[in-house]
């Protein structure tokens, strides 16, 4: 059976700002405040209810735009979601602003972040893991077929919806790229930096394929490969390319993600002729239905990590 996707789901009409109602907690020390799903220098996504059902509403602060020139990020963001039709790409359902702020409203993921997830069991257990990173890889494909890299991979820009399956979110580093072309510009978490784009060589497409395997190493291990509180030793130890797998990690997870964590971009699995479906037929997802988690036939294993919470 098909689990239906919120994310391609539009609103039954042209929405207003004014027609959101802010969704406020109903007990305990934050009894009356707003429910607050996220926070960052931008500023912050609230919980948002149009007649019966719930979105995200994503309030980003117009000087903080203007101050830090996230102008063409914010533009960028909102392009890419409103030309975005996929399953696991958060739905996008409209734009609005006001004297101070801009506005995106979008689809409301109920299981949280997966990065939360992460902190709360330390690691994933492999078949976790395994479901994850497959559907970020269909999130991927589905970017890259419309000639979009991601370049912003980490377990915070990940969110589980109600049924389990994960979702990218937050494109202001995302970049429209040409077959052959390169982009030269450096954005990024530095733990997930690809090491084309610390030397500034130009890079493409194949710094997602490189996130990737940082992301799989995070999942299965709680921190990724290259890690330092000093962002200079981090991108050291990126440009060195040599890093230790643990010893309770598999061989399959141990060969897939130095497949994707080679230096050489040209070398990279899913940056090779066989292109993305070498990813996927990596035999760490030996066990994975592609065809159904694609039509979102599979119970996600992830489902056991979603809290049952009450938004009244």
């Amino acid at each position: 059976r098909e689990l239906a996707s919120p994310s391609l789901q539009q609103p039954p009409a042209p929405l207003q700002l004014e027609d959101l109602a802010a969704v406020r907690y109903e007990e305990g020390q934050q009894q009356g405040q707003h429910v607050v799903l996220g926070t960052g220098g931008f500023g912050r996504v609230e919980l948002v209810r149009y007649r019966e059902r719930l979105f995200a509403l994503k309030r980003i602060r117009k000087d903080w735009v203007v101050r830090t020139q996230q102008q063409e990020h914010v533009r960028t963001e909102r392009r890419v979601l409103a030309g975005s039709r996929s399953p696991f790409i958060v739905g996008f359902f409209g734009t609005f602003r006001d004297r101070q702020h801009i506005y995106l409203l979008l689809e409301f993921c109920q299981g949280g972040e997966l990065w939360t997830k992460l902190r709360e069991m330390r690691c994933f257990e492999e078949p976790l893991a395994v479901f994850c990173c497959a559907c970020v890889v269909e999130g991927l494909e589905y970017l890259h077929g419309r000639g979009i890299i991601y370049r912003d991979l980490k377990p915070e820009n990940l969110m589980l919806d109600q049924h389990g399956y994960v979702k990218l979110v937050d494109f202001g580093f995302a970049k429209e790229l040409g077959r052959g072309e390169k982009t030269y510009s450096f954005c990024g978490t530095p733990e997930y930096l690809a090491p084309e784009m610390l030397r500034q060589e130009g890079h493409d497409f194949a710094v997602d394929f490189w996130m990737l395997g940082i992301l799989a190493f995070e999942l299965l291990v709680g921190r990724p490969p290259f890690h330092s509180a000093d962002p200079q030793q981090i991108y050291s130890r990126i440009l060195d390319g040599i890093f230790s797998f643990p010893a309770f990690l598999g061989e399959a997870a141990c060969s897939l993600i130095s497949k994707l964590c080679r230096r050489r971009p040209g070398q990279r699995l899913g940056n090779t002729a066989s292109g993305i479906r070498g990813i996927k037929k990596h035999r760490w997802f030996g066990a994975l239905k592609w065809r159904k988690l694609a039509l979102r036939q599979l119970e996600a294993p992830t489902l056991r990590l979603i809290k049952e919470v009450s938004w009244g």
